[in-house]
């Protein structure tokens, strides 16, 4: 299961006395939306998901991830293009 998602420190010093998950991904940064906006992004295709797999999150192969997260939904991103066109 993945479980949790925290901005504050207790989870830092839960993992440094050894009492935290033993499987986590340490991330840094900010990203921000107006009300709203996130919710609209998805309904308008503009971002893949996934269903959640702890494999895929917490493996060490960095190098891999993206292609296996893309193979999940079924795209090969051999076949993307960065062209855009019209149909």
């Amino acid at each position: 299961m993945i479980g949790l998602l925290t901005a504050t420190v207790d989870i830092l010093r839960a993992l440094a006395t050894g009492v935290g998950p033993k499987r986590f991904l340490l991330a840094l940064g900010y990203s921000g939306w107006s009300g709203g906006q996130l919710e609209s992004e998805i309904q308008a295709n503009g971002w893949l998901n996934c269903d959640a797999d702890p494999d895929l999150v917490f493996d060490e192969n960095v190098d891999e991830k993206y292609i296996r997260a893309m193979s999940k939904i079924g795209i090969d991103p051999s076949f993307l293009s960065i062209a855009a066109g019209h149909a």
